[in-house]
């Protein structure tokens, strides 16, 4: 379905296993399991929900030892039962034990990302708005986490600062209102010759009028009751998309959706998650 090709994650790898290793490595496992030890573990989901990572994981066995062999059951995006065999990794014992939180680590939180996102997609199945992620993601591993993202269904918002405008509450307030914030982003992008989308946020149906004046291509909708979007998005009347944002979760998305709204940006999905239960247990032959 997707891929991780060109995503910068052996970068991510190298960090994790270095602050684990630190200056003498994996103390536990070289003292108590000769080098010599062959064997095999097996990955275990201990509890529902969508997998997403395993070339990550991979790639963090194979790091500390390039003889390792992973046969993977599952493939990212699957959604697996408690009790389901994802694979098993098969080698130096000394050296996946090493590498078995790194490669957990990553395995656990993507999969939690993925797990929450296929569950928000879910609750709004039925009508047309669309579940987006925010860049309230963990430093230096959003490519990863966005990744997740799509994996459980739901989609990406920006990914930066670099390949959306979205002017905020404090960019209006420091700029002197919509219109001139708006006006000035329209003159650096033209200056720069840089072409994208131009997103407003607002906080009453006011600001909704002015960011339909400016000519905003899509307005966010933060923290409005449910009265108050279906009536911005009466107003808009597809002139421009329209994302709601702000006090979601799986009690309030639904009435979300059902006003019409295009995009529904939930910042729980990358912020908060809960890791996916999955289990390591080593077999030696």
């Amino acid at each position: 379905m997707f891929n991780l090709k060109g995503l910068p994650f052996q970068a991510m790898i190298d960090a994790a296993l270095s602050e684990d290793l630190g200056n003498y490595g994996d103390l536990t496992s070289d003292a108590a399991v000769p080098d010599s030890v062959i064997g095999e573990a097996v990955l275990l989901a201990k509890e529902t929900g969508i997998i997403a990572g395993l070339p990550v994981a991979e790639a963090v066995f194979k790091e500390v030892d390039r003889n390792i062999v992973v046969d993977w059951l599952k493939l990212d995006g699957n959604r697996v039962e408690a009790g389901d065999v994802i694979g098993y990794i098969k080698g130096c014992l000394q050296a996946i034990l090493t590498a078995e939180r790194t490669a957990l680590n990553f395995l656990q939180r993507l999969s939690g990302i993925a797990t929450i996102s296929s569950i928000y997609k879910e609750a709004i199945k039925g009508t047309e708005a669309i579940v987006l992620d925010t860049r309230k993601t963990t430093p230096g591993f959003r490519a990863l986490e966005k990744y997740a993202v799509r994996l459980g269904g739901a989609s990406n918002h920006r990914m930066g600062l670099y390949d959306m405008i979205m002017i905020k509450d404090n960019h209006i307030d420091a700029a002197g209102g919509i219109q001139a914030a708006v006006d000035g982003v329209r003159r650096m992008l033209l200056e720069r010759n840089i072409s994208v989308p131009i997103e407003v946020e607002t906080r009453n149906i006011s600001e909704v009028h002015y960011a339909l004046n400016a000519g905003a291509d899509r307005i966010m909708l933060d923290n409005m009751s449910i009265d108050m979007m279906t009536q911005a998005v009466a107003l808009i009347a597809g002139r421009a998309e329209v994302e709601a944002s702000g006090n979601v979760n799986l009690e309030t998305i639904r009435k979300i959706a059902e006003t019409g709204v295009n995009f529904i940006s939930v910042g729980a999905l990358t912020h908060s998650v809960k890791a996916l239960d999955l289990s390591l247990k080593i077999h030696t032959v």
